[in-house]
């Protein structure tokens, strides 16, 4: 080994060293440090005044003559200090605010120390002393604090040796700089070569010593610089404009990754320089809307309410936001023990004051579902649960009947039975024209709730249909993260298929608020906003890793699944959707069955799911749903039924 590469080596040790021996200190010891350091930066300030004043060969006799005002001062400076917490500071995240802080903490100490030397008998000291020190002491204490963060900044560099990552923040505003001091602070192998802004008024300036460009220079400052990444730092941005940010980033290859929302900072979840992964809800552009806090409350503040289906991606959600209404009691009613288990414990991490019940159980035993809505004086029911997967329910068609529709009907039974208050139904717009068994099921299960909703008893039945959440089991968003994550081919079933997407929050929101403007029989419908063409959306998220469709990640057409549609529809009348009280739920009036005709086909269709009778269950859900137009191996048997 070379002499050369020795001494780089023993300089690296050295500065590891230093840092850890510096990261070791104890506050206490920081603070105390930093205080003996402008004691003495106040006395130099003090004393270079003085000498100014009077000459510096007088300095030291004015020094002496005026001692006890020179300690006094020098007291006065650090009490303010304390006072407004400069020595809490920590150094790496030193910006503009702190700068201001130390020079509102040097103006406060000047007008003291002017008031107290006015004030005194003996002390005679003019007016330009003062303010010389002062500002040679805003100087001193602000120049020690930028030399120790750059040599502290230095020294990480050398200590911790390896490739930065060239990166540019898209927005210079507050939270861009945030992130660019922790970036740089931080030994986190990323270096800020460039910021980027809208506002004409940024551009060609400097922040925090770094360049904000133009948006329409991004393409020339990739081939010059060649950045491997765009981190976009606009938290307060949502909708249409970060969709338009983020599809103009797409052409220039490199990862684009974000901070936070502005929702999760403040709501402490998260800090603004913890940079994560786009999301599909960045890239959908959706704007929220404010929830209306009276819906909200309205079925479940000091009522018991009961979520079926509970440990799934619909039903736990809705515990989620039910927790956060202060119910009387929350009743968690699902089949599978683990995701029982799971919700239980996070609703009682989260929520240690909620009154909650776990409940193990189906929603087709009458008998144990009566005995949990009697035990708890149940008001509320969410029924969530239900099977959902296209090709698993298409492939199982019995077991979705029996689920989907007998537990529907008889969770609703039992609700009649045990007088509660409202149910409400979480259906889907696969319901909608259904060409597979789940949506038909789904329709039915409306069916069911549109009949009983006009027989006489206390229950009011209504439901709520909606598309695709983003993030559920079983979610194309998921699949096609982890398919670019591990270097594989994007699986997607047709390249025109097109569905409604909306995020599980959002959702669950808008059903609880849509329930509770229910009087009985409504089918309410959720604005899904404009479909989304998934062959779109993948390609999209390919690019957003830096990465290029066909090239880098093949995109692989594999045929529909069974039963499975290119287009999915909200409403069968398109004309029967009346707005509400909520800009985002609409209701419509489908088309129903009186109870009487409707009850002998429900027990001709599970008759024949009880007896695994796919054949007459599959004519039976036809004739219930004249709509319902199967595919694939059920086609024929819908034709020989209507020829019967």
């Amino acid at each position: 080994m070379s002499t050369k590469s020795q001494s780089l080596l023993s300089i690296e040790a050295t500065a590891a060293t230093l840092e850890k021996s510096i990261d070791a200190l104890s506050n206490h010891q920081k603070y105390t440090i930093w205080t003996s350091i402008d004691v003495c930066l106040f006395l130099i300030s003090m004393l270079a005044a003085i000498g100014f004043e009077y000459g510096f060969d007088l300095m030291p006799v004015e020094a002496l003559a005026q001692g006890q005002f020179v300690l006094l001062e020098v007291g006065i400076k650090v009490g303010f200090f304390w006072y407004f917490r400069i020595y809490q500071q920590v150094l790496r995240y030193i910006d503009g605010g702190f700068i201001f802080t130390i020079a509102k903490a040097s103006i406060s100490s000047f007008i003291a120390t002017t008031f107290v030397a006015y004030l005194s008998a003996t002390t005679v000291i003019p007016t330009s002393v003062l303010i010389g020190d002062g500002m040679l002491a805003l100087i001193l204490t602000i120049a020690s604090r930028l030399c120790v963060r750059l040599t502290l900044g230095r020294m990480r560099e050398i200590g911790h040796p390896r490739h930065l990552r060239d990166i540019v923040i898209y927005g210079a505003g507050s939270a861009g700089c945030i992130l660019a001091q922790a970036l740089i602070g931080e030994n986190n192998g990323k270096r800020p070569i460039g910021f980027v802004d809208d506002s004409p008024y940024l551009q060609g300036r400097n922040v925090q010593g770094i360049r904000v460009y133009a948006p329409a220079e991004l393409l020339k400052l990739k081939a010059t610089t060649g950045f491997e990444e765009i981190l976009l730092a606009m938290p307060s941005i949502e909708g249409q404009r970060k969709r338009d940010i983020l599809q103009k980033l797409q052409i220039l290859g490199v990862p684009v990754k974000t901070v936070p929302s502005i929702t999760e900072i403040l709501k402490g979840h998260v800090s603004i320089d913890r940079v994560r992964e786009l999301d599909v809800e960045d890239l959908l552009g959706r704007k929220p809307i404010s929830a209306n806090p009276e819906l909200l409350q309205h079925d479940i503040t000091n009522r018991v309410v009961l979520v079926t289906g509970g440990g799934g991606s619909i039903g736990s959600e809705l515990c989620r936001q039910i927790a956060k209404q202060q119910p009387k009691m929350l009743v968690i009613y699902e089949l599978h023990e683990f995701a029982l288990y799971q919700m239980d414990m996070e609703l009682g991490e989260n929520y240690p004051h909620l009154n909650k019940v776990a409940c193990l159980g189906s929603v087709t035993d009458a008998q144990a579902l009566t005995g949990v809505l009697d035990t708890y004086g149940v008001e509320t029911i969410y029924h969530a649960a239900a099977y959902k997967h296209v090709p698993i329910v298409e492939a199982n068609p019995v077991s979705g009947i029996i689920n989907n529709i007998n537990g529907t009907l008889t969770a609703a039974q039992c609700a009649i039975a045990c007088g509660v208050s409202k149910f409400v139904l979480i259906s889907t717009d696969k319901a909608v024209r259904p060409t597979n068994i789940m949506g038909a099921t789904k329709r039915v299960a409306e069916l069911v709730l549109q009949g009983l909703a006009d027989q006489p008893h206390q229950t009011c039945f209504t439901m709520v249909r909606f598309g695709n959440v983003l993030g559920s089991s079983g979610s194309v968003v998921p699949r096609f993260r982890s398919q670019i994550a591990d270097g594989k081919s994007i699986t997607l079933t047709h390249t025109d298929i097109t569905r409604y997407f909306m995020t599980i929050p959002e959702a669950a929101t808008l059903v609880i608020q849509a329930g509770a403007m229910a009087k009985g029989g409504e089918v309410f419908l959720l604005d899904m906003g404009e479909p989304v063409k998934i062959y779109d959306l993948a390609t999209q998220m390919i690019r957003l890793h830096g990465m290029e469709p066909h090239r880098d990640v093949k995109i692989e057409i594999v045929g529909l699944r069974p039963g499975e549609k290119i287009y999915e529809e909200l409403l069968i009348d398109c004309d029967a959707a009346l707005p509400t009280g909520h800009p985002k739920i609409f209701c419509a009036r489908e088309a129903k069955l009186a109870w009487k005709e409707l009850s002998p086909q429900l027990t001709n269709l599970l008759a024949a799911a009880a007896q695994c009778e796919v054949t007459e269950c599959v004519s039976a859900l036809h004739n219930l749903v004249p709509e319902y137009q199967p595919m694939g191996q059920y086609a024929r048997v819908k034709y020989e039924a209507v020829a019967v």
